[in-house]
């Protein structure tokens, strides 16, 4: 599909429906759709590493929970929809998620107990804009892993050292805390979990320096 000047606003339901011809992953921002940045390898390798380590986490403690391969979150913002690096949904809540089936899409925020994105390039989408949307539609965790201390020092403190932000809803809003090397990683959505910043930063950088 190609547009010679505006493209047409397209509703989430359109969005889902739209094929684009260049193979590349696009997310829907104001009905405009974006192309995601192209995943690096250190970026795959982390994401392999905490889809693992999550994986195993919920078959132990959380049976009801697992990660899709790949699904859509609409939040609640018309003409937008977003595909998260990781998302843990709850599958006794799937039946309450009319686009579950066909689309592999989430509407609800109770489905989603955890939502998981590894910071790029375009870090403000997934500390503003995101964490509103994602706030909004009131799902428990948010978690934002910037293992290279992308974002600016208003988002990560400073000085600027690999983060994880975890933003975790009460009461409408979330509440966020941050951990640096050196920190053990506390979520209230997955209590015993045992994962530290350095376990992270190591994954990712499992294969710098790799001939491949």
């Amino acid at each position: 599909m190609t547009y010679a000047i505006h493209p047409p606003l397209l509703s989430f339901e359109e969005f889902l429906e739209w094929h684009p011809e260049d193979g590349r992953k696009f997310e829907l921002f104001d009905g405009i759709p974006k192309a995601m940045t192209n995943p690096t390898g250190p970026h795959e390798t982390f994401g392999g590493f905490m889809s693992l380590e999550l994986g195993l986490h919920c078959r132990q403690f959380h049976p009801d929970y697992f990660l899709p391969i790949s699904a859509t979150v609409k939040p609640q913002r018309e003409g937008n929809g977003y595909k998260p690096d990781l998302v843990m949904l709850d599958r006794t809540q799937l039946i309450h998620e009319p686009l579950w089936l066909n689309r592999s899409s989430i509407i609800h925020g109770t489905t989603i107990p955890l939502v998981i994105e590894i910071v790029s390039t375009n870090w403000r989408d997934d500390y503003d804009r995101k964490l509103a949307d994602y706030e909004e539609l009131g799902i428990a965790e948010y978690w934002l892993l910037d293992y290279r201390a992308l974002a600016a020092v208003r988002a990560i403190g400073g000085p600027k050292q690999p983060t994880v932000t975890v933003c975790h809803w009460v009461d409408g809003i979330y509440e966020l805390r941050r951990f640096h090397c050196g920190d053990a990683i506390v979520s209230q959505v997955l209590p015993n979990l045992e994962l530290t910043v350095n376990q992270i930063v190591d994954a990712a950088q499992a294969d710098v320096g790799t001939v491949g």
